[in-house]
């Protein structure tokens, strides 16, 4: 009877610090969630603004963007190239460079995605997280280059890890650090649909929601996912032709943060350090949406920046959209607005 005793005894002790330990864990996660949530962006003076803004340099976005101004369908060589280039520019920008892989089943079989994950110091805790997909769509029969979908996303992702990379380690944010992803296999291969889309960024997303992360901030130990490191997930898509309307999407959890972006365009028009065009960012909230890569990050609790245009641009899914429809006053205020927002949220100051 005595051991009996001392078996429960042995049981209860081992409940009670099971019970401690994950009180310990949702405290200190919720801790991280809140820090992350009140996240307020840096204020830069307007001299400071002036020089952020003029790091746009439209001669070399374009040199940028060039050798990504091909057909990039899944599993070509140029495709191949295109990954590899970027993983080339990125690295030569101080990041770090992983690949998450995965073979998946498409219409055509079994297919191989590769995501391009580029991390600016992959020790620090919190990301702010800027995303775009390589591929293209296939147009049976025809040439599709997609400029729009999305090699100039692709360039503008490049340009902002070129232009702030030397400032980045002077940040006033050192526990935030800027995350690019590349994401592999968005087009559909037939129809779109749930099963043939977003193939890379479903696995990634399921990968990120089942791997974990020890890590303290200021609030002692927690194991969270390496989803819950991923501040906000700002994903750019059919970007570059004129006139784009962008706006808040009803859900996305980054409404406050999104209002950040219409003030910055302001801000810089008020300077005379953009150019003189109709707004591109726009305060209020649009009940459209448009299923694309985030929709995985969304349903798994990431807050989500979609920088996408509404309506789409007159040229989406067809021939035309090459480098014909790039505009390029409206790339220098995408790059500008975009650049200062991402100062702003990791406290860059200009040199």
């Amino acid at each position: 009877m005595r051991r009996f005793f001392r078996s429960i005894l042995k049981l209860l002790y081992i409940l009670l610090i099971f019970i401690n330990l994950f009180t310990t864990f949702s405290e200190a996660l919720a801790h991280w969630r809140i820090n992350q949530k009140q996240h307020s962006l840096v204020v830069l003076n307007d001299e400071e603004l002036k020089q952020v803004a003029s790091l746009t340099d439209i001669v070399s976005i374009r040199s940028l963007l060039q050798p990504i101004l091909v057909e990039r369908q899944v599993g070509t060589e140029e495709h191949k190239k295109v990954a590899n280039y970027l993983k080339t520019k990125v690295e030569e920008f101080g990041f770090t460079t992983e690949w998450d892989s995965s073979p998946m089943m498409t219409p055509y079989g079994e297919k191989t995605f590769n995501n391009l994950i580029a991390t600016l110091n992959p020790r620090v805790h919190r990301r702010l997280v800027l995303a775009c997909h390589y591929d293209s769509k296939i147009l049976p029969g025809q040439v599709f280059i997609g400029a729009t979908d999305s090699a100039l996303p692709c360039a503008l992702l490049l340009d902002i890890a070129k232009t702030l990379q030397k400032r980045i380690s002077f940040r006033d944010n050192q526990h935030i650090t800027l995350q690019l992803i590349f994401f592999d296999g968005e087009e559909a291969f037939r129809m779109w649909s749930a099963h043939d889309s977003i193939y890379g960024a479903r696995n990634l997303a399921k990968t990120w929601e089942r791997k974990w992360y020890p890590t303290t901030d200021g609030s002692g130990f927690v194991l969270g996912r390496e989803l819950d490191r991923i501040d906000v997930l700002v994903l750019l898509d059919l970007l570059g032709a004129k006139k784009p309307r962008i706006q808040y999407s009803f859900g996305h959890m980054s409404e406050k943060l999104f209002g950040n972006l219409p003030r910055i365009e302001t801000d810089l028009s008020r300077l005379g350090v953009i150019n003189k065009l109709p707004r591109i960012f726009f305060s209020g909230v649009s009940y459209s949406t448009a299923e694309d890569d985030h929709i995985p990050f969304l349903q798994r609790g990431v807050p989500v920046m979609h920088l996408i245009p509404m309506p789409f641009p007159d040229v989406w899914h067809s021939p035309k959209d090459d480098v014909n429809v790039l505009d390029n006053p409206t790339i220098e205020n995408l790059a500008s607005i975009i650049r200062v927002f991402v100062a702003r949220y990791l406290g860059i100051h200009p040199a």
